[in-house]
């Protein structure tokens, strides 16, 4: 059976080389890629992170991405508009890591939930760093419609 398959299969290439389904396909005449490098097994992962544009974070254990995620708080919540946004996203990831502590897997590590106000003390100290820099965001025109004078107003 496996035999009438494969013989089945080899027809159906040889017609398709034939009809010249197999020309001008793209890497045509280019070496393999990776073809003279040491062999790593988890190559098919890392080509398939590249490939999706996906983090390397994804392949850490629970553990070690919620510490990254803990030191990362002040990168993530410097473009948050409010203090109540802040202490949100940092009560979220509380929220994670306190799951991850009832119900541990992967590797015993250390993580501690984030402290809310020290993020808010951050995120407060970079704000005021970045209007220091940037100088007082500008007024927008006052406009004279809506004022009135109390004295020119006519009977």
């Amino acid at each position: 059976m496996t035999d009438r398959w494969e013989a089945a299969a080899e027809a159906q290439i040889r017609t398709a080389q034939a009809r010249g389904e197999f020309d001008n396909l793209p890497g045509m005449g280019k070496p393999l890629p990776g073809r003279n490098t040491p062999y790593d097994e988890s190559w098919w992962i890392k080509s398939f992170l590249e490939r999706e544009a996906l983090p390397t974070d994804l392949l850490l254990p629970t553990p070690l991405q919620l510490r990254r995620r803990i030191e990362r708080i002040p990168d993530e919540v410097r473009d948050l508009p409010t203090e109540q946004a802040v202490r949100a996203y940092v009560g979220d990831l509380n929220a994670q890591v306190l799951a991850w502590l009832r119900n541990p897997t992967g590797p015993r590590v250390v993580v501690r939930p984030a402290n809310a106000d020290e993020a808010v003390r951050q995120w407060r100290a970079a704000r005021d760093r970045s209007r220091a820099e940037t100088g007082p965001a500008p007024q927008p025109p006052r406009s004279r419609r809506g004022w009135w004078r109390p004295w020119g107003r006519r009977a």
